[in-house]
């Protein structure tokens, strides 16, 4: 399984500077197929400069569950380090 992108971005605008939210559309490379859904979720940033990822709704497919959610907060973090995420 993999995770391929996520599209149209959109960050929700919020009152807390240091929580932001966004929402999209992901793609994710199944061995058998290639699945989408709706995906919403924020990046925290704690005092130290630590980041924690929520995942507040995602595609249900027919995959085990913890590691497509470890596949997609990998993904995302990736995309936050690389600068791809609208600040």
């Amino acid at each position: 399984m993999k995770v391929v992108e996520i599209k149209d971005i959109q960050r929700e605008e919020g009152q807390i500077f240091y929580i932001r939210k966004y929402s999209g559309e992901i793609y994710i490379e199944l061995p058998t197929s290639t699945e989408h859904g709706q995906l919403k979720f924020s990046i925290e940033m704690d005092p130290l400069g630590n980041k924690k990822i929520d995942l507040l709704q995602f595609p249900k497919l027919n995959y085990p569950l913890i590691p497509l959610k470890r596949a997609i907060v990998d993904f995302i973090m990736k995309e936050e380090t690389e600068g791809k995420l609208t600040c």
